[in-house]
């Protein structure tokens, strides 16, 4: 592959997608392919079918080396939630006498901070905050005179389980792989660096599973992942209204929760089939499924109370919500906060579907051009 291009895993909780991409004018993307496949997706600890997952991936990197005409040698796989585990730790270093902080220094501060963890390996770290020995807080120390340096740090976890999965996969592949943390790839690149300067709230809503954390700076305070998505919204509906999960899905792309009156029928055509609904009741139904989401937020938030996340709005993306007429606001009322969706600025990309290959391309395409950076100096990168 050209030394410009990345090619980015991207593992959702209901398909995965391979991605060649690099870098155009104004931070857009070129992307040479793509291409996207289905599979059973996973729960709080496992895979639900590691050879459906493997023909998926298998798939989904034959068609994209065929699109290219030509191999991929090195893979950035995002790691999802369910599989991430974030420590935030403060670690202070001191020095014998005042002096210009380096980027050694940074490595030496992330480096003893990093702690095994059974079950996991470190894949990445980033600091929230940094603070010299004059109290001054600041996002990058280098080239500040200080006699000490203190950082509040956040630390990257993929589970061994993951990790050895993918391994196994490509193992006959000779594919080189890099894990990234997906969600905070996602948060980093969809909320501006300002924002998060003063602690934001990220939200993905996937297809069965859904992430929230807390971000401070250019780290992660806090995250957490809950099995509730969209999937489980359909599966409300099935058991409701006796129907496939084929019809029902249909009818959750039907289903609009502005309207105060619903009264009627609602109509969908399955493979030549016609299903009809009460209206009123499909809407119920639906917001009986969100409500598994919302209480999930309500959880994380009760966890993660203080007053700096009061009256923060809550930034949403993934393919979850976006399709469901209604469903933010109705979110937004439950857990009585403003909730903005988000989506990459990008022509023909601009969807919420689309915001964690984007953001991963862009975190791999930065490491990509980095050289190794975490590589070489903090051996953070799995794989």
């Amino acid at each position: 592959m050209s030394r410009r291009s990345v090619a980015v895993l991207d593992v959702r909780s209901s398909e995965v997608t391979v991605v060649v991409g690099e870098r155009g004018v104004n931070n857009t993307f070129v992307f040479k392919a793509s291409k996207t496949e289905p599979y059973d997706g996973y729960d709080e600890s496992a895979f639900f079918d590691t050879d459906k997952l493997t023909d998926a991936i298998f798939r989904a990197v034959t068609a994209v080396e065929r699109i290219c005409g030509e191999r991929i040698r090195t893979l950035y796989v995002g790691v999802p939630g369910a599989f991430t585990r974030v420590i935030p730790r403060e670690q202070n270093i001191g020095f014998s006498k005042r002096r210009v902080i380096g980027q050694r220094d940074l490595s030496v501060l992330f480096e003893s901070g990093r702690e095994p963890v059974e079950g996991y390996r470190c894949i990445r770290a980033t600091s929230m905050i940094y603070v010299t020995s004059d109290d001054r807080r600041v996002v990058d120390p280098v080239g500040l005179s200080s006699a000490s340096l203190s950082g509040v740090l956040s630390y990257f976890y993929c589970s061994d389980y993951f990790a050895e999965t993918m391994e196994r996969i490509f193992s006959g592949m000779k594919i080189a792989l890099h894990f990234l943390p997906a969600e905070y790839a996602m948060a980093t690149y969809l909320i501006p660096s300002e924002t998060r300067d003063e602690y934001a709230l990220f939200l993905d809503v996937g297809f069965m599973s859904t992430s929230l954390c807390v971000l401070l700076g250019n780290g992660v305070l806090a995250q957490r992942t809950y099995f509730v998505g969209k999937g489980q919204i359909a599966a409300v509906l099935m058991q409701r209204f006796s129907l496939s999960y084929e019809v029902a899905s249909a009818l959750l792309a039907k289903a609009n929760l502005y309207t105060r009156s619903n009264a009627g029928k609602t109509e969908v055509i399955v493979q030549g089939a016609a299903y009809e609904v009460d209206t009123d009741e499909l809407v119920e139904a639906v917001k009986e499924g969100l409500d598994g989401i919302c209480e999930a937020i309500g959880g994380f938030l009760d966890e993660c109370s203080g007053r700096e996340l009061d009256f923060k709005p809550l930034y949403v993306t993934g393919e979850g919500l976006a399709d469901i007429r209604g469903a933010l606001e109705h979110v937004s009322k439950r857990v009585s906060r403003v909730c903005e969706m988000l989506a990459p600025d990008l022509p023909y990309y601009n969807k919420p579907a689309m915001s964690s290959r984007i953001a991963l391309t862009d975190l791999a395409y930065e490491d990509h051009r980095k050289g190794g950076f975490f590589n070489k100096l903090l051996n953070i990168f799995g794989g």
